[in-house]
């Protein structure tokens, strides 16, 4: 199977459609599929869900997609640092589910290993336990949490071969992992794809029969939030 795409926009061929749901991942602006994000947007599909810890900031990341009024609903942990996707929110135009960090990235990889669903303290007694099924385990309530199955998750890698094995870099191995393995169909974006059996097979973090589709390109890499110390 071909998995190596010469652009973005060639790798996402076919697989769009309005009111999907897309799980993406990265962190912030942390191992984002950058080259992904701006292909969705040019390809102007609209009404779709997204699963990813936050929306990245204004302007940048996911954040291009609420300036272009593509997604309809947001499902995340994090949303702090965006000032349009507060004002989406607050006005109505953004539908949001809330979910505790440990949570969002468990529903993915519980999807991505087969399970519909899973219990965990985690919410219990909160505005996130609100319409759940709750059950007790040796005295203690745990609620129901669904995994998410989505119709397409787009992940950014450091390394890849031809056959979709990934390497990540650093703080890039967040959400990304669960969200490839959550998708029907998963693209990966890349800063290099070596040659099929150069990767040492104990360093690799995600098989290829994950992946589907794989390009390589250039990455901003902007920085979130700079501190540096004064002179």
């Amino acid at each position: 199977m071909k998995k190596v795409y010469g652009s973005a926009a060639e790798a996402l061929d076919g697989l769009l459609s309005d009111g999907m749901l897309i799980a993406a991942g990265g962190f912030g602006l942390c191992g984002i599929p950058e080259l992904l994000i701006d292909a969705l947007v040019e390809s102007g599909v609209k009404d779709i869900t997204i699963a990813s810890n936050n929306c990245g900031v204004d302007g940048f990341g996911l954040g291009k997609l609420l300036d272009t009024k593509q997604i309809k609903k947001m499902m995340s942990s994090y949303v702090g640092e965006n000032a349009e996707f507060m004002r989406q929110y607050l006005s109505g135009e953004l539908e949001l589910e809330f979910n505790p960090q440990g949570t969002l990235a468990e529903r993915m990889r519980a999807a991505g290993h087969g399970i519909p669903g899973f219990y965990t303290k985690t919410g219990v007694g909160t505005v996130i336990a609100e319409g759940k099924e709750v059950k007790v385990f040796n005295g203690e309530e745990y609620i129901l949490e669904e995994g998410i199955f989505a119709d397409l998750s787009i992940v950014k890698a450091w390394k890849a071969d031809e056959t979709g094995n990934l390497i990540f870099r650093k703080t890039a191995r967040n959400f990304n992992p669960p969200a490839a393995m959550c998708g029907k169909t998963c693209v990966v974006e890349v800063e290099e794809i070596v040659p099929t059996g150069s990767l040492d097979p104990d360093a690799i973090h995600l098989p290829g029969i994950y992946v589907h589709r794989i390009i390589q390109g250039d990455h901003e890499k902007r920085i979130e939030q700079r501190t540096v110390r004064e002179a």
